[in-house]
């Protein structure tokens, strides 16, 4: 019920709609049974045969009782009996009758514009809410969980809890309020048969409480896997050509049919359940009818009738109406159970706390004037560090190189400069001062970002070099893309540059691609720049416009470089050789060379 209740909260202005659903509900429900109730004096004219006078009650005092309304409608129904004869009372009643429901029907329509109103709001904040959680989420947490269930948990989850919520406020919340109603009339017609059926109503509860139990272990079970399945979609979507090449199709639909057949048999199993939950509902329903029959019969067929035949018909009349809301109510709660499956998976996203957030009463770097510095900086991914005990001063305005063997700890190192990541030990500092004592936006706002591979969206390239800022003139994206060697190619494209790129850019070769991105950081202007193997996956020509455009870009700026080919980062003012996450030489290029060491090893395999 928690869980329920805070799903409510993500609805707009429940505190309004929520009263209003109920009292839209209650009348709907209280004119629904009065329109019920008047079967009983339609049979009492339909059953009575005596032409003897009427007698007319007086209007009852007013009172808030079942009395008082019974004495009202006596009193002027028994008067049309009286003055206009039977015929045209039955007439009285059924129009009493259309005139409830009509009623009755209204106030329904109201009730369910406003759920509708509720659930359209309560989705769209969930998926909102949930999408501006994960843009929260730090780096390392992408890593590790399955794009594909996150994708499920933003979609399918999302949608079973719509459906929870419309079956809730509809079944779980209304039902028992019609029920209630149906109930408190049933008592003004006979507690004692009223007693009986209360009786054994707690039979059927408990039946439909262990389908419901088994329901949402199920329902847990088939959106986990359901999450593996979009996660198997996407990494061969996004893989085609690797599995095409290694002749790996058969491999992949082995792996999607054994994800699909357990899929397959958890829900067929959920929805026996669910479908047994209905009938079940109805057997005990009709079983607890016909006991209602025979325990009412004998009231009415005893030698002194503790009930009338109309009354005996009229309740079961509104007993009847019991049962399908009951049913309703059943299969609510299991649609709920369903639904609170897929919420706690929600929450379970929602309530992650950021590994990388702000501290309280941090600084807002305004302008970068001095130095990144590392000091005895150490970092694990798991239970071993990959960076250990590092130490590295970077003047502004000087480039410094990452380089050495892979799996080193470079990226890594590059990754602290923007919080990526936080170090295990040690700081990392810009212009003396802790990351940790800055606001994380204006950390990042004072960097631009070049990677090996090419994070592009599928949108117009202007869009692309544009990314994250608004109002940029044409002038000066065109501008950007001359710094990094792209405004020729561009123009060559079918729509210049409101041409669009496709997914992750796959409309343009590696090294447009390269530039695009290059050219989204020129426009950007930071003064710090981060390039990690930004010219590695590139041929000769490629990387020599790439690599012109990124001298272009480091003008009058702080550079970290992360490099494999070292000819391409010889100009740097440092160069610091990492190995097994601790910094092994350091020096510029000719002093490296002259060392002698593992820089002059891997200078000298890439000659050969």
């Amino acid at each position: 019920m928690k869980l329920f209740l805070r799903i409510l909260n993500f609805a707009n202005r429940l505190n309004i709609r929520l009263p209003l659903f109920f009292f839209y509900s209650i009348l709907g429900i209280i004119f629904g049974a009065f329109n019920i109730v008047l079967v009983i004096p339609m049979l009492k004219v339909l059953f009575d045969k005596s032409s003897a006078e009427v007698v007319v009650p007086a209007l009852p005092a007013f009172s808030l009782s079942t009395e008082y309304i019974v004495g009202v409608f006596n009193h002027y129904f028994l008067g049309v009996i009286n003055d206009y004869g039977k015929r045209n009372a039955l007439l009285f009643v059924c129009a009493l009758i259309v005139g409830c429901l009509i009623i009755a029907n209204v106030f329904r329509y109201l009730e369910r514009v406003i759920a509708t109103k509720i659930r359209v709001d309560l989705v769209r904040n969930i998926r909102l809410e949930i999408f501006r959680k994960v843009s929260l989420l730090h780096i390392g947490f992408f890593n590790n969980e399955r794009k594909g269930d996150l994708i499920s948990r933003f979609t399918n989850d999302v949608y079973e809890v719509e459906n929870a919520v419309m079956n809730s406020l509809k079944a779980v919340l209304k039902e028992p309020i019609t029920i209630i109603v149906y109930f408190f009339v049933l008592f003004t017609i006979s507690p004692k048969l009223t007693l009986f059926t209360l009786l054994v109503l707690p039979v059927t509860g408990g039946v439909l409480a262990e389908i419901i139990k088994r329901l949402k272990r199920q329902a847990t079970a088939s959106q986990e896997s359901l999450g593996r399945i979009l996660n198997i979609l996407d990494e061969t979507f996004s893989g085609m050509r690797v599995i095409k090449a290694f002749n790996a199709r058969n491999f992949i639909i082995r792996k999607m049919e054994d994800e699909s057949g357990y899929y397959r048999r958890v829900n067929k199993s959920m929805s026996y359940l669910n479908e047994l939950a209905s009938p079940v509902s109805e057997i005990l329903g009709v079983i607890i009818v016909s006991g209602t029959i025979i325990f009412g019969g004998n009231m009415v067929l005893a030698d002194q009738p503790e009930l009338q035949p109309e009354v005996f018909m009229g309740f079961l009349a509104v007993f009847a109406m019991i049962i399908q809301p009951a049913k309703n109510f059943s299969n609510g709660i299991t649609s709920l159970q369903r639904g609170t499956a897929s919420a706690k998976r929600i929450f379970d996203i929602m309530d992650l706390v950021p590994a990388i957030q702000d501290q309280p009463h941090v600084e807002v770097l305004k302008e970068f004037n001095h130095s990144i510095e590392f000091r005895n900086v150490s970092f694990a991914y798991g239970t071993e560090n990959v960076v250990k005990n590092v130490n590295l001063h970077i003047p502004k305005g000087k480039t410094v190189a990452l380089v050495g063997p892979s799996g080193g700890g470079k990226s890594t190192l590059a990754d602290l400069v923007p919080r990526f990541y936080d170090p295990a030990e040690g700081e990392v500092l810009i212009d003396g001062k802790s990351l940790k004592d800055y606001n994380l936006d204006s950390i990042r706002h004072h960097m631009g970002i070049v990677t090996q591979e090419s994070i592009l969206f599928n949108d117009s390239i202007f869009n692309n070099i544009a990314f994250g800022k608004e109002g940029v003139s044409e002038a000066a994206v065109q501008e950007a893309a001359k710094i990094a060697n792209a405004h020729e190619f561009i123009l060559q494209t079918e729509h210049g540059y409101q041409t669009l790129i496709g997914e992750r850019g796959s409309k343009l070769s590696g090294g447009q691609r390269q530039r695009i991105s290059i050219a989204r950081a020129v426009l950007k202007n930071p003064p710090i720049l981060i390039l990690d193997e930004a010219t590695s996956a590139l041929d000769s020509e490629s990387e020599k416009l790439v690599q012109e455009a990124l001298f272009n870009l480091m003008k009058n700026r702080t550079s970290l470089i992360i490099a494999h080919r070292l000819s391409t980062i010889q100009h740097a003012d440092e160069i610091v050789v990492v190995q097994d996450g601790q910094i092994a030489e350091r020096g510029s290029h000719q002093e490296l060379l002259a060392k002698e060491g593992l820089y002059w090893k891997l200078s000298s395999i890439q000659k050969n």
